[in-house]
């Protein structure tokens, strides 16, 4: 069975992705399943080229087709603060997810506007071929405070509501959520390449 690379450390993001793909006939593998712990620096202005970026380093490291995505939010009130940054902005990459929220949450206390929309940007790599992307976004607002406990590697998703629904992303199920999730939409434009083409 072929086996492709999914470039990710974070498991929260990992068992997102799989929800998906999962039904596809390959063996998908973590960066920690294979004992990378290798980090590529996210040196990107888009969405798109850093997960391009993180594809072609790690695909090219180990010769196996891999996945890599590059997710953010962008805050209208926060006017273009966070995008391809947000992990790292704030209370910073290093800071736990409870952490960050809580820094997140506090600068958004006196903001009267809290829309908000998450893009994901998945990029596919395969030796040899072009580096094809594909693009998800979803629109919502940030609520005042966690609706769910935090999911590991993804503490936004227990704040953001998406337009149309009464629960957060983390509080939906999962067909629910990849349904209309940024990364959702992204990963199944990959999963529809992939069944068509391999």
């Amino acid at each position: 069975m072929q086996k492709i690379l999914v470039a990710t450390h974070n498991a929260g993001k990992f068992k997102e992705l799989m929800e998906v793909l999962e039904e596809l006939p390959f063996k998908f593998v973590s960066l920690n399943d294979e004992k990378i712990t290798e980090d590529v620096e996210e040196t990107g202005t888009t969405f798109e080229e850093n997960a391009i970026l993180k594809a072609e380093f790690f695909g090219q490291m180990t010769g196996l087709p891999t996945i890599a995505d590059d997710s953010g939010i962008h805050v209208d009130a926060l006017n273009g603060e966070l995008g391809v940054k947000t992990r790292r902005w704030g209370a910073g990459a290093k800071a736990s997810d409870q952490e960050w929220l809580d820094f997140f949450l506090k600068r958004m206390e006196t903001e009267k506007n809290r829309r908000a929309e998450f893009v994901t940007n998945v990029a596919f790599y395969q030796p040899g071929e072009q580096t094809l992307t594909f693009q998800g976004e979803c629109v919502g607002q940030i609520l005042t405070q966690s609706q769910t406990e935090i999911e590991p590697g993804i503490p936004l998703s227990s704040v953001f509501l998406p337009d149309g629904k009464e629960k957060v992303f983390s509080a939906l199920n999962k067909a629910e959520k990849n349904e209309i999730s940024h990364r959702g939409k992204a990963i199944k434009k990959c999963y529809d390449y992939l069944l068509k083409n391999h």
